[in-house]
């Protein structure tokens, strides 16, 4: 008798690497619901508590990213790693795993060294369309390679590569809130064309210092805002909205509950180009101007954002040119039925439907095999 399906999923620090590591989760189970899943993700990163959230145990790792500006602090990243890898294994020892899953973030980096290390299956779900130095490594041993973007092989094996889009979350697709209900529940005009702002759980500095400072323009554009701030900025954001005085057109949070309702009552959305929100943009059909984040490694924002300036799917304002640039270009982009049309249009193109549901059939095919060979 076979035992249960046991699988690890690894990675996270930031939402984008979180929600499609649950989605792929809860694909599995929906598929295989005796499987037995852990996740394993870094101490005090996000991850630690969102999962256990979604319903599934984690473990957590002492990991921590590379300082590439003071390389004397990466003395103490280099025993974090070597700590690491060393309860990764005691943590894959334990478990047992039939496979391993990465999705990127500073766990996914030990944890899919050592369980190739130890024999066991190893897929990679690469979100971005330029890779990153950890993934590229850890693609020589893995076997399966999940990607959102075409033209991967500059990376990666062809013979590993399926092409499966991200996975998103699965409340943003299952609601029947329109969007006069939806516009409403921010407190503003169904009436008015309406801009959706989202930095990100933690907010993005630029983004947010354009809105500071174009409270003026915002208050003569004829059009209305929903702005999340991120919880870093929230206090900074208000103080100058009160000083700018009414401004019954602007919606102002650090947080967002209800993503599905936020883009529903969205004509438009302006946004850093991580690679899952833009996955959630193409599902959506949501015309977007993305302002990649420069602090990024590899600089992967603005390659994931020209992906789809390259097919007219969006608009790209660079970060540097933001303050003088972007809430003009927003407020006459929304006021164009026609472009947001052919945004709309185009970026719906570029949209995966079912993406966890193949990844997780792949992670199946890849425990069953080592199963078989294993007599487990």
């Amino acid at each position: 008798m076979k035992e249960n399906l046991r699988i690890i999923i690894s990675g996270g620090g930031t939402g984008g690497h979180i929600f499609p590591a649950v989605s792929i989760a809860n694909a599995i189970k929906e598929q295989h619901p005796e499987a037995e899943i852990l996740f394993v993700g870094a101490e005090g990163r996000m991850e630690m508590q969102r999962v256990p959230a979604a319903g599934y145990p984690i473990k957590g790792l002492p990991v921590a990213g590379f300082d590439r500006k003071n390389l004397l602090k990466n003395v103490s990243v280099l025993f974090k790693l070597v700590k690491s890898q060393l309860l990764a294994r005691k943590i894959i020892k334990d478990f047992k795993p039939h496979a391993a899953v990465g999705v990127g973030g500073y766990a996914s980096g030990p944890t899919l060294k050592v369980a190739g290390m130890m024999g066991i299956p190893t897929l990679i779900q690469e979100q971005n369309s330029y890779a990153g130095v950890t993934n590229k490594l850890l693609a020589k041993k893995a076997h399966k390679i999940c990607v959102a973007y075409d033209g991967m092989e500059r990376f990666f094996e062809k013979d590993k590569i399926i092409l499966t889009g991200n996975p998103v979350r699965q409340g943003l697709l299952n609601h029947n809130i329109s969007r006069e209900n939806a516009i409403r529940s921010f407190g503003l005009d169904p009436a008015k064309k309406t801009i959706l702002i989202v930095g990100g759980s933690l907010g993005a500095r630029t983004i947010n210092n354009c809105m500071m400072e174009g409270l003026d323009k915002v208050k003569v554009s004829g059009v209305q805002f929903i702005w999340q701030t991120g919880k870093i900025y929230i206090d900074e954001a208000r103080a100058a909205v009160a000083q700018a005085g009414e401004l019954p057109m602007l919606h102002v949070t650090d947080f967002i509950s209800d993503m599905a309702a936020a883009y529903s009552a969205a004509d438009l959305i302006i946004s850093r180009a991580g690679a899952g929100s833009i996955s959630e943009f193409c599902l959506l059909q949501k015309p977007v101007i993305l302002v990649p984040s420069p602090n990024v490694a590899e600089d992967h924002q603005t390659k994931n954002a020209l992906a789809l300036v390259n097919k007219n799917a969006a608009f790209y304002v660079k970060d540097a040119t933001a303050k003088d640039t972007l809430l003009e270009k927003a407020i006459e982009t929304v006021e164009q039925p026609e472009i947001l049309k052919n945004l709309s249009t185009n970026i719906a193109k570029l949209a995966f439907t079912d993406s966890a549901d193949i990844i997780a059939r792949e992670v199946f095919k890849l425990a069953d095999k080592y199963r078989k060979e294993n007599g487990r």
